[in-house]
């Protein structure tokens, strides 16, 4: 699974690296060590008449579907198997028309040795690269809020996983999808909206070749949050 990310970025280093063409919203502070339900950004594509527009904005990391009657769902929702995501009824939506990438500089993942211990691992590019997470959002209506205040509609997103290769699969049995840079348009694309498509961009993702590196335990607390999460220890 992903259930602890770094994005510790400007926006100012993502936003040409995606093409983006508007910023919605304000830019996050670094993040050593985001956890589920917390905002993260995300980059997508709207179609218009001119052609699509590319955005980047703030979402809440844990899906909600627009059928959702409360927001506790979301925390169960923050990753989306890809083998199933175009047929689970919380996901099938989304898969086909709400489709995102959410920028990564790496993600922790934690071991767990026959002892029952767990050994936190951060799992980053060979040359520290962005990874694109390939992600789904949705816009779910709060009950709670006026329709006519921007409020009411909560922006939300889940990361997709599937079994990690070899080289990544001492460490945790999931692994999220990482898209390479050049198939980021693909998966963005409005128009590509059937669940055969879908299928076979998810299928063509190649794996991931990440670096491993032992961190400390301290990660385990969302409440730390700094650049020294990210030291090797021994």
């Amino acid at each position: 699974m992903c259930g602890r990310f770094v994005s510790a970025r400007k926006d100012y280093e993502l936003l040409p690296l995606f093409d983006v063409d508007e910023r919605v919203g304000e830019e996050l502070a670094p993040s050593y060590n985001i956890a589920p339900t917390q905002t993260v950004r995300i980059v997508l594509e709207d179609a218009a008449d001119d052609g699509p527009v590319r955005r980047m904005r703030n979402v809440r990391w844990g899906l909600l579907p627009v059928w959702a009657k409360d927001r506790k769902m979301a925390s169960r929702l923050i990753n989306a198997r890809s083998e199933t995501v175009t047929e689970k009824p919380s996901f099938r939506s989304a898969a086909t028309k709400r489709r995102c990438v959410v920028p990564a500089d790496g993600y922790y993942e934690w071991q767990k040795t026959e002892s029952g211990r767990k050994i936190p691992y951060y799992l980053h590019g060979p040359e520290e690269e962005v990874l694109p997470l390939v992600g789904l959002y949705e816009r779910w209506p709060d009950p709670d809020v006026p329709e006519e205040d921007p409020a009411h509609w909560v922006w939300t997103c889940t990361v997709l996983t599937r079994p990690a290769t070899d080289s990544l699969g001492f460490i945790h049995d999931r692994a999220p999808v990482i898209l390479p840079m050049d198939m980021v348009g693909d998966w963005l694309d409005p128009a590509a909206t059937g669940k055969a498509r879908v299928n076979e961009m998810i299928d063509a993702v190649p794996d991931p070749e990440l670096v491993p590196r032992k961190v400390t335990t301290a990660v385990g607390s969302p409440r730390n949050n700094t650049p020294g999460l990210l030291y090797e220890v021994a």
